[in-house]
């Protein structure tokens, strides 16, 4: 009898959910809990790959070198990209698929709930919202692996192990879920709204998506891709301007205020910090390459070393002035006493100035930094319609217009006249590594005009010896997805 009293409980018990735990059956009852949840999707994108650890993707670059291997990026650098590294060749796989995984479980919950508090409006701006992140994290896939899984529905046991489909389907994937969000989304400018994606937040990230897809993997253009390019680039430039001070976006007091920012990656201390401060400034996991620092020309427009204005005891002296505000030499002084001397060595003699915030001094462990991450602004549309209207055109007046605005900014001269388009494409290039270093674009422009080779392998950086194959044009998918597929999951060719 006792054992029958017990096998009854145990049974009651069983019946009943957890009170201690929120299950997605019992969730969404109201609009609140859907509130909740599309925090819950923007906060998958908080992860270092894709925030805070924008300067550590720029280290698998010519631009910087991270000191601990953060991400392996070190070790890919000298030519050990495998199936089995680790780091962000398993990291930007698998919190992908986990903020996918969060957007398409959203969008089922969000199809099956009737509450008259979600109106149809209110319907298709969660809808436009999710589908930019979803559009995102596969912007990530398609770039990085090429060939992988499309997931647009909850996975269930019978359905978890999923194929590759070709990198093109993940290209139409990612202009579907945009053109959504472009078409349903607020057309109000980001700032109206600060944190939550608007239409022109989709169409910027289209503009990248499809400026690394117009040059095919060969870096050859494709001049229908490019067209899509410069028109979205210049519809999202009628709502957007430089902001006057180029390093206020990046500041913590004055990131929501700014009109250069088309989209962010949010934090708020106390409880939602990011470790900014500690990583860049303290640490100095991020070390500029002297290569880097040499192609910030002088305040005449000459490259440092021709140009007259070359002082050799200070190479800071009579620099561009993006040089200071995104480098520090040995040690970080903001001036005014706001001086900072990092705990780690800093191995090239360099560190990176950019996403400190000066009123954190000094940084450390205990340093609660809530700087939001710059994902897409103006600056970078700019340079992307100046890119494709010279691929397009050749360096017309609109190309001269958009290069002069972004110098203009922060006082250096335009480009001379007459430049040919190789020239001007040249100067555009140089013009994107100097204006949006370290915020995770180098890598991408290397391999999209798949110069990556000949940029690299031979480069001095008197730390690292690069080794750059082909192959790492895509990356391997990690062996764990490989191994738990049972076969159907293939390995992209290169890493059989």
């Amino acid at each position: 009898m006792a054992i029958v009293t017990t096998l009854g409980a145990c049974k009651k018990t069983l019946d009943l959910n957890p009170t201690d735990q929120l299950a997605t059956s019992t969730f969404f009852k109201q609009k609140s809990d859907f509130d909740e949840a599309l925090a819950s999707v923007y906060g998958s994108m908080q992860t270092e790959e894709f925030s805070y650890g924008m300067g550590f993707r720029d280290c698998l670059s010519d631009n910087g070198y991270n000191q601990f291997n953060s991400g392996s990026v070190t070790s890919i650098d000298q030519g050990n990209l495998s199936a089995t590294i680790g780091g962000y060749q398993q990291a930007i796989y698998d919190d992908a698929y986990t903020s996918i995984a969060r957007v398409n479980n959203f969008l089922t919950q969000l199809t099956a709930y009737k509450g008259a508090d979600v109106t149809d409006a209110i319907r298709k701006q969660y809808t436009g919202e999710v589908m930019f992140v979803r559009a995102f994290m596969y912007y990530q896939l398609y770039t990085i692996y090429g060939d992988v899984p499309l997931v647009t529905q909850p996975l269930t046991l019978a359905t978890q192990k999923q194929p590759k489909v070709p990198a093109a389907q993940i290209l139409a994937q990612i202009q579907s879920d945009l053109n959504y969000s472009i078409t349903n989304l607020s057309t109000q400018p980001y700032i109206s709204n600060y944190g939550h994606a608007c239409a022109s937040s989709a169409q910027a990230l289209l503009a990248r998506v499809l400026i690394f897809a117009a040059y095919q993997g060969t870096g050859t253009v494709d001049p229908t891709i490019m067209g899509q390019v410069r028109d979205l680039s210049k519809s999202v430039l009628t709502q957007y301007s430089l902001d006057p001070d180029f390093i206020s976006p990046f500041r913590d007091a004055t990131q929501m205020t700014s009109n250069e920012v088309i989209f962010t990656i949010n934090f708020l201390a106390p409880n939602n910090t990011a470790p900014w401060d500690l990583y860049y400034g303290d640490w100095d996991a991020c070390a500029p390459y002297e290569n880097l620092v040499d192609d910030y020309e002088c305040t005449d427009g000459l490259p440092w070393g021709t140009s007259p204005l070359t002082d050799k005891v200070n190479n800071f002296n009579n620099r561009d002035p993006r040089l200071g505000m995104t480098v520090y030499k040995g040690y970080i002084d903001f001036g005014n006493g706001e001086v900072d001397h990092p705990s780690n060595p800093v191995p090239t003699g360099y560190g990176t100035k950019k996403f400190l915030e000066p009123k954190n001094i000094p940084y450390g462990f205990s340093t609660l930094s809530q700087q939001d991450a710059v994902i897409i602004r103006a600056a970078e549309v700019m340079l992307m319609y100046a890119e494709a209207e010279n691929e397009l055109s050749g360096p017309d007046a609109i190309v001269y217009q958009l290069t002069t605005a972004i110098r203009a900014r922060v006082g250096m001269p335009a480009y001379p006249a007459g430049l040919s388009q190789d020239q001007m494409r040249q100067r555009i290039r140089h013009e994107r590594r100097v204006e949006l270093a370290f915020e995770g674009l180098r890598q991408f422009d290397l391999v999209r005009w798949h110069i990556a080779g000949p940029t690299l392998n031979g480069l001095n950086t008197g730390i690292i010896t690069f080794n750059w194959q082909d192959k790492f044009y895509k990356w391997p998918l990690p062996q764990t997805e490989i191994d738990k597929s049972g076969g159907v999951l293939v390995q992209n060719p290169d890493y059989k």
